[in-house]
């Protein structure tokens, strides 16, 4: 999250919440990645609070580059992996299914692409602008970019159910609005976008269950 330690924190507060609640709407092992989305959203949005609260009394402490590896990993390596096996399991077509398994594989390409990155690289983060930047700041390759938008959007995108769908759209126009007015810290204010996303989850998981058949023999 961008803005503020505690813009940060009651983010995490209010995802967690909601976390807390698609867990409890359960009713498939399958379902479980999905409705544990919104509680890894909040995670992530605390590693952000404690960097807010560290970054202006110690930026080179141990402590600051620790938050920002988590956090890089967290944005740049974990969710291209993740997002796309959500999808995947409770997925009931198998047209569609075929599809998720590609995007998943170029989830998989694109998180070692990132983690080679970051782990050989000197990863700092800075308060620039009221907003969280994560440096070194490069030019990815738009290949590299599209890759990486679709494997956190695609495969929900294609998704038969709606409200899949649905946070596939609002993680992609997050997406497009903090890459066109808050470029610098992208890494970062996406990510708010993606933890408003937390409520469709709920709303997914909070249907009957013949209307969010994960039964993958279809």
């Amino acid at each position: 999250m961008c803005f503020s330690a505690s813009a940060s924190f009651m983010a995490a507060a209010v995802t967690g919440a909601v976390g807390l609640a698609c867990l409890s709407k359960v009713r498939s092992p399958r379902e479980l990645p999905l409705a544990a989305m919104p509680l890894l959203f909040a995670a992530q949005q605390a590693v952000e609070g404690l960097l807010w609260l560290k970054l202006p009394v110690a930026p080179s402490a141990a402590e600051a580059s620790w938050l920002t590896l988590v956090f890089l990993i967290y944005a740049k390596v974990f969710w291209p992996v993740y997002v796309p096996v959500t999808a995947l399991l409770i997925e009931p077509d198998k047209p569609r299914r075929l599809m998720m398994q590609l995007i998943l594989a170029a989830g998989i390409a694109i998180a070692i692409y990132f983690l080679r990155s970051i782990l050989g690289g000197a990863n700092t983060a800075i308060i620039l602008g009221g907003h969280i930047c994560y440096e070194p700041q490069v030019d990815l390759p738009l290949s590299v970019a599209i890759a990486y938008m679709a494997a956190t959007c695609a495969a929900p995108l294609i998704s038969s159910h709606a409200m899949v769908r649905l946070l596939a759209l609002i993680v992609l126009a997050g997406a497009a609005l903090t890459y066109a007015f808050y470029w610098q810290a992208f890494t970062s204010v996406w990510c708010f976008f993606a933890a408003a996303a937390s409520v469709v989850v709920l709303r997914h998981l909070a249907q009957p269950a013949g209307e969010r058949a994960v039964d993958p023999a279809k």
